[in-house]
């Protein structure tokens, strides 16, 4: 190992950087192996200290070391992120687990794109044309403005909500800049803040949303952007309440400048009315809407609307000639939300939802097991044990959850459960129920 770490060499801190990561990549340097102490590779080298340091902080923010003071630094063990869509797998393969985890839609509610198809012909769509299709400009900008407070928007299309959050902080942000997210929060964002090195801070959520207390204090940190799920928060199914909004509003009126993405992921099934925390003056802001929830997670389209300087930005990051998201797809898209009956199917998929979660809400009350019914395809269960131990006293009797300990940027206040139960049969939600409570009985 001596005459691995002696090999590193370089006369800037770059060089320095470069040279760990050759070895690095070449198997030579693993996980969990020391670096030299900062001024011993600086004397060795013949360099200055500080150069040996911004080496190290290169290496840091790329995620490759990791700092353990005292401990010293250390080649970083890579940090799997839970995903959405899925939940771990059994280790024992021959089991067949009843999956409650993984936060899909039911694909019975969803519109049967194949009867749309057939009008979706036309002329090719060249080089240089528009990138949003005029059909689908005209009714998401309708969409859009009901509910965005400042008077200009612009609207941009990018493959899915988590494309349009990943490209809104690209062109706002830089790496160990600040940015708040909910706790606990939505995968997706926690993988994209840790992929391009910013500084998540936790802002918990309640009842009503997002914390005015936790969002005033992730301000006074320097954050330059906040993430918000105004309604059906994901895991919690929480909204904002028109109070907890309007106070919001009022502490982001003294940051106009940060970049505010609501991410309204839930918007044509909710339950509940869009309440917005971006005021009229709020200089960067976008609002997110994607259609993965009542159209299908394959239909990899999201509208953003925001203000011109945040759209010009983006834009710059979706070049009309290479990433522009399919006409094809925009079309199919507007002709099935331009549908009655597809509308028709879509409302009632919210109630359904609503109607089912409400339900299994009724069915843990009779267990002693309170939770707050709310928005969204899963219920937040709080269950007063150790979640990872829940979850396995469950596996055992054949359920794959979701522990609530995934969402938390922070240790969990309280353990729960994210499940989605909305396509269980009445007689399943009763042994779900049943199973839940002997598991949180044998965790204890």
């Amino acid at each position: 190992m001596d005459d691995v770490v002696s090999s590193i060499e370089g006369r800037t801190a770059a060089e320095i950087a470069g040279s760990v990561r050759a070895l690095l990549e070449r198997g030579a340097l693993q996980p969990g192996d020391s670096l030299p102490p900062v001024r011993a590779l600086a004397e060795r080298l013949g360099v200055n200290r500080n150069t040996a340091v911004a080496a190290y902080g290169l290496l840091s923010r790329s995620g490759l070391v990791v700092a353990g003071g005292r401990a010293g630094t250390r080649i970083a063990h890579p940090e799997p992120v839970a995903q959405e869509g899925f939940s771990h797998a059994d280790p024992d393969p021959s089991r067949r687990l009843r999956d409650v985890g993984a936060g899909n839609p039911d694909p019975a509610w969803i519109p049967d794109p194949s009867a749309y198809l057939g009008a979706l012909a036309g002329r090719p769509v060249l080089y240089g044309e528009p990138v949003i299709d005029p059909d689908l400009e005209a009714d998401a900008l309708a969409w859009m403005r009901a509910d965005a407070a400042p008077a200009e928007l612009r609207l941009t299309l990018t493959s899915g909500a988590v494309d349009a959050v990943e490209r809104l902080l690209a062109q706002a942000l830089t790496r160990d800049d600040a940015i708040a997210l909910e706790d606990p929060c939505w995968l997706a964002n926690i993988h994209t803040v840790r992929l391009a090195g910013y500084r998540a801070v936790p802002v918990p959520v309640d009842a009503e949303g997002m914390t005015v207390d936790g969002l005033r204090a992730a301000l006074a940190q320097g954050v330059r952007a906040v993430i918000c799920t105004p309604r059906a928060q994901n895991p919690t199914g929480h909204g904002l309440s028109d109070t907890r909004a309007a106070q919001l509003r009022a502490v982001l009126a003294d940051h106009p400048y940060v970049l505010v993405i609501e991410d309204d992921h839930f918007s044509l099934l909710s339950q509940q009315p869009f309440r917005s925390i971006v005021g009229p003056d709020h200089r960067r802001w976008a609002l997110v809407r994607s259609v993965s929830k009542f159209l299908g997670p394959d239909m990899c389209l999201a509208v953003t609307a925001s203000d011109p300087h945040t759209a010009e930005r983006l834009a710059l990051r979706l070049s009309s000639g290479t990433t522009w998201v399919s006409h094809l797809l925009q079309r199919l898209a507007h002709a099935i939300l331009a549908d009655p009956n597809a509308q028709d199917l879509i409302s009632r998929a919210g109630a359904h939802y609503a109607a089912r979660n409400a339900a299994f809400a009724e069915l843990l009350s009779a267990h002693d097991i309170s939770t707050r019914v709310a928005d969204g395809l899963s219920v937040w269960v709080p269950v007063e044990a150790p979640a990872p131990l829940v979850a396995a006293e469950l596996r055992r009797r054949g359920w794959l959850v979701r522990t609530g300990d995934e969402f938390y940027l922070d240790s969990p206040a309280e353990p729960h459960l994210r499940l989605t139960v909305h396509d269980l049969t009445d007689a399943e939600s009763v042994t779900l129920v049943t199973d839940l409570a002997a598991s949180i009985a044998a965790a204890r």
